[in-house]
């Protein structure tokens, strides 16, 4: 009797289990993408976000066998209750915490942004890497010497599951909180069922659900209100799979604002002039133009060269409509709205134009980057008539340029003159810049004088701005020596990356110094074993964040694959824990085996974006994500066997896998591919693996 009952709630923990997995997995995404929607982030911000879940993780894992002593199924159940509830705070807290901590709407350095990640990740992280060694210590009360691969299998089970359900119905359906909500019913359904399982008493069950259930409707409840701005008003919001939209009305103005980043205001004249008479006043007869992402006017400027055609490509459809019902772009006959990512499509047209005008923020990202790069260049010239021209803006400077600034201008130039015979920099409160192998003259409010078109800021304003004397002492500042700035070597996102500590005042130098430190001492303290799973965790995420990156190189959607790449990673992890566990009994060889086809992936990824990047589609990286996660999910059945298989070696083994995870994602994103580039990251990695061989084969 007491063994049915034993392998009832065996039955009942393993869907717990499961059901936790679906909604840590789906609070994660959804995290990432609320901070990123918060913090205007970057690749960066991605970074931080998961190393802090992850090495938290990883520290609540390691505190389950000293707080996992007279572990019961009651103790789990209220555990996991206190999982429920505190998801929605998590993502409630990231939107309210901001404007009490910071000014609103300005930027924030390293060191608060790493801060304020951890402080509000840490409970939830904290108790989601405490509860698997958790489960697997309740399970063991009940049937001695339980596999704590099977715990880990049935992890993978809801992982894959969360991850499955976020990137395919979720994040096109629902809202945040409403996600969060769906993602944790199944959770308090198995708890419920676990509960009344173990006690036979359901009153208990029932107020454990109800508080979840409470939690997780008030969230919905007040999704609306937490997303309403301090000043201004919530005039529309939207969720779509590329992020965030809301539309802020203050007074008469209208704000776009998308992933937590401005895009433009309805009453930005000086910008639409800009951005389209420079380029356009250039060109004798304006026939076709591409105009890649538009702010307020720009359309009815460039209608004023009665151009033949104006395509209009935004990857956002929600953008376009919203842009429309608000009077924020204007539409006309001769418009084509592609929705396509800009890049994507310059690559797979045939058209030809008299000019390219791309409209984009700061490179400060590998998606954004991706239109600064000789690569961009060399397409777009392609697609240039004789005479055509493209063009660009960065920011500015009004008297003194720093050092970044320069650095990021120098070698934008120094790109751009790369391919083109003739670049033109205006400077002002943006630089823009013009491209085209024809001369390029500065003379703008003359060229547009005689083509009979009208004005407002560039006739009244552009001498007193513009001069000769202003031209010549920026090109005169130019380093002739800028980096070239490419797709695999984002020399842009470093010195943007630079610049952001320098802006504060900070250097990342302490941080890492403090976690180099730590990692030492860990590594100083941990068996072969455990030295395996550590690197094989920290080449898993760093492969994850080589993906991550290159999708965004190669695709520019990031924010609608992120939940897809993550998902395909997990998703390796369940056959490979499965072949690992059949095989663990080969011990050590299979974990040199592993270790080597490691290296033999890594050795292909670089050979195909060597010899292959621009032909390869995303599902080739998404198969090399699934084939990296499948060996190293391969291991840790095998170091688990190694290590005695008991309770302490499975808490030791999870800590070592999650800790190198977190390493992994911080030194792969912050140090790799910023200041190597894409190429020398993968080769660090494999530098990692062959460390591990060497290891794994000493005697000590």
């Amino acid at each position: 009797m007491k063994k049915t009952i034993n392998l009832i709630i065996d039955r009942q923990i393993r869907k717990v289990v499961i059901a936790t997995g679906i909604a840590s997995v789906t609070t994660q995404l959804l995290t990432i993408r609320e901070f990123l929607a918060q913090l205007s982030g970057n690749e960066f911000v991605i970074a931080l976000i998961l190393f802090n879940w992850l090495f938290i993780g990883g520290l609540g894992t390691f505190l389950a066998r000293p707080l996992g002593k007279n572990a019961s199924v009651r103790k789990l159940y209220w555990l996991s209750i206190c999982l429920v509830i505190l998801a929605p705070i998590q993502l409630i807290a990231i939107r309210e915490i901001y404007d009490l901590i910071f000014i609103h709407g300005s930027s924030i350095g390293f060191y608060p942004t790493f801060a304020y990640t951890l402080f509000l990740i840490t409970p939830y992280a904290l108790l989601v890497g405490f509860f698997l060694p958790y489960s697997l210590i309740v399970i063991r009360d009940q049937i001695a010497n339980y596999p704590g691969t099977r715990i880990y299998i049935f992890d993978s089970i809801g992982d894959i599951s969360g991850g499955i359900l976020f990137s395919f119905i979720l994040v096109y359906c629902t809202t945040p909180l409403q996600a969060i909500f769906i993602a944790h019913l199944p959770l308090l359904v198995a708890l419920y069922s676990l509960y009344a399982s173990a006690y036979n008493v359901k009153s208990t069950a029932v107020i454990g659900t109800i508080l979840g259930l409470t939690a997780l409707v008030a969230a919905i409840l007040v999704e609306i209100p937490t997303l309403t701005p301090r000043n201004g008003e919530l005039a529309y919001y939207q969720e779509t799979p590329y992020g965030r939209i809301q539309i802020i009305k203050d007074q008469e103005q209208y704000t776009l604002i998308q992933n937590g980043r401005p895009i433009f205001s309805s009453h930005d004249f000086t910008t639409a002039e800009e951005a389209v008479h420079y380029p356009l006043s250039q060109i004798d007869s304006v026939r076709h133009v591409l105009m890649i992402s538009a702010e307020n006017r720009m359309m009815s400027e460039v209608k004023k060269y009665h151009p033949k055609t104006i395509d209009y490509v935004e990857i956002d459809p929600a953008i376009t409509d919203i842009e429309f019902r608000f009077g924020l772009l204007e539409k006309f006959p001769e418009m084509n709205v592609i929705h396509q990512d800009g890049r994507q499509y310059i690559e797979n047209t045939e058209k030809q134009y008299d000019a390219i005008i791309i409209n984009l923020p700061e490179p400060d990202t590998f998606q954004i980057n991706r239109f600064f790069t000789d690569r961009f260049f060399f397409i777009a010239r392609q697609h240039l008539t004789q005479g055509g021209v493209l063009s660009f803006s960065v920011k500015g400077f009004d008297n003194y340029i720093s050092d970044n600034e320069l650095q990021k201008i120098s070698s934008i130039y120094r790109t751009t003159r790369q391919v083109f015979k003739h670049v033109l920099l205006i400077p002002g409160s943006k630089i823009f810049f013009l491209c085209s192998d024809d001369p390029l003259e500065t003379d703008i409010p003359g060229l547009l004088e005689n083509k009979n078109i009208p004005t407002a800021y560039i006739s009244g304003y552009y001498y007193g701005n513009i001069t000769s004397e202003r031209i010549s002492r920026l090109n005169q500042q130019l380093i002739t020596t800028g980096p070239i700035n490419s797709d695999f070597s984002p020399h842009l996102v470093q010195i943007l990356l630079d610049e952001w500590f320098s802006i504060f005042s900070t250097s990342p130098i302490l941080f890492l110094l403090i976690l180099s430190v730590i990692n030492i001492v860990y590594l100083f303290c941990i068996s072969k074993e455990e030295f395996v799973l550590y690197t094989t965790g920290c080449f898993t995420m760093g492969s994850e964040i080589l993906v991550i990156f290159a999708f965004q190189i190669f695709f520019g959607y990031i924010y609608l694959q992120i939940g897809l790449i993550i998902t395909v990673f997990l998703a390796g992890i369940l056959p490979g824990a499965v072949y690992g566990e059949y095989l663990r009994q080969r011990g050590k060889q299979i974990l040199l085996f592993t270790d080597i086809a490691m290296i033999i992936l890594m050795l292909v990824f670089i050979g195909a974006i060597t010899f292959f990047a621009y032909q390869l589609s995303g599902y080739a990286f998404l198969l090399f994500g699934f084939a990296v996660s499948a060996v190293c999910g391969c291991q840790f059945p095998v170091a688990l066997y190694l290590q005695g298989g008991d309770e302490p070696a499975a808490v030791k083994m999870f800590s070592a896998d999650l800790i190198g995870a977190a390493y992994g994602t911080l030194i792969t994103s912050i140090l790799f591919i910023p200041f190597a580039g894409i190429l020398w990251s993968a080769a660090g990695l494999i530098l990692l693996k062959i460390i591990s061989l060497i290891i794994l084969n000493t005697k000590k």
